[in-house]
């Protein structure tokens, strides 16, 4: 064997002896590790947190089992809150829920339940505006500026008063927060991303939502205050129930999200885990982005399988 070989065999020898001097340099880590609570003493606030089905109420008990210090779930129909408020107690006693029953897209509201997180807890970290309606199914021929305008005011305007008011919040600093920081995500959908997944006003708002994301993250330069998107495909909520039973009813229920190369529909708490690590330290880097959870329906074009040609 060459001099070189055995020299170079040597020295892997050396590093790998237990006894060996070489010392690594230690990684740099932003976040606990991931076996650890993940939202530890973070103050959270999700709107669009009523439906049974939803991605709010799925998103309050991931943050709840992760280590949230505090929750406020809210929404437009308070008609679920209170029994979403005692199963949350009852699964994890040690998180303060509060309910809240507003429009998230009245400005005063959202500023009021934001400043009740500072008076309480001194801090705000998470805000996440899921609140969201589809408006009416038609052509857009046939939809008055009425019912465009509302569709706006709730799916854009309510995660533009989010950031608004929630980004100085989350640059407050304090014994227990001694540095500016926060994470502001607001539901899009893939229909913001590509057509044929929504109506026009729908898929307008949310292309507002992802364009929101976008030009507030490079505002809030510095702070260390980030804005993301999630992108939802068609996944089983209160809003997309009526699709859901219709296709049970036909027994075509296996034929839902077949455009997609999972090929099935999406549960309501596979988008609340993506929610639950943009909220946490672990996506620190994460910023500006429009995160599509959608089976792959956005990745390409819908096609027929085996009748390409």
């Amino acid at each position: 064997m060459a001099d070189q070989a055995k020299r170079r065999i040597q020295a892997l020898g050396d590093q790998l002896s237990p006894g060996s001097s070489t010392e690594l340099k230690p990684m740099t880590k932003v976040a606990a590790g991931s076996s650890a609570p993940r939202v530890k003493d973070k103050v959270v606030i999700i709107t669009g947190a009523n439906s049974e089905l939803g991605i709010g109420r799925a998103t309050a008990h991931q943050y709840a089992e992760s280590g949230a210090r505090a929750l406020y779930i809210c929404d437009f129909d308070g008609s679920n809150l209170a029994a979403h408020k005692a199963e949350i107690n009852a699964l994890y006693p040690a998180v303060d829920i509060h309910t809240r029953q507003f429009d998230a897209s009245d400005e005063a509201k959202v500023k009021e339940v934001i400043d009740d997180a500072l008076a309480r807890y001194g801090r705000l970290d998470v805000f996440f505006a899921n609140a969201g309606i589809v408006g009416p199914h038609a052509l857009f021929t046939n939809i008055d500026d009425a019912d465009f305008m509302q569709i706006m005011k709730v799916n854009t305007l309510s995660v533009f008063l989010a950031v608004k008011h929630a980004a100085p919040a989350m640059q407050k600093t304090s014994d227990a927060k001694p540095a500016s920081s926060g994470s502001i995500i607001g539901t899009a959908s893939v229909a913001g991303l590509r057509s044929n997944a929504g109506s026009t006003p729908y898929s307008a708002s949310k292309a507002a939502v992802i364009s929101l994301a976008q030009t507030t993250a490079y505002q809030l330069v510095g702070t260390n205050v980030r804005v993301n998107a999630i992108c939802p495909g068609l996944i089983e909520t209160g809003m997309t129930a009526p699709t859901y039973e219709s296709a049970r009813a036909r027994g075509t229920e296996k034929k839902i999200g077949q455009l997609n190369p999972t090929r099935r529909g999406g549960h309501a708490d596979e988008i609340a885990r993506v929610a639950l690590f943009l909220g946490s330290d672990e996506s620190s880097y994460v910023n500006g982005q429009a995160w599509a959870v959608d089976g792959g329906l956005s990745a390409g074009h819908p096609y027929v399988p085996g009748r390409i040609g």
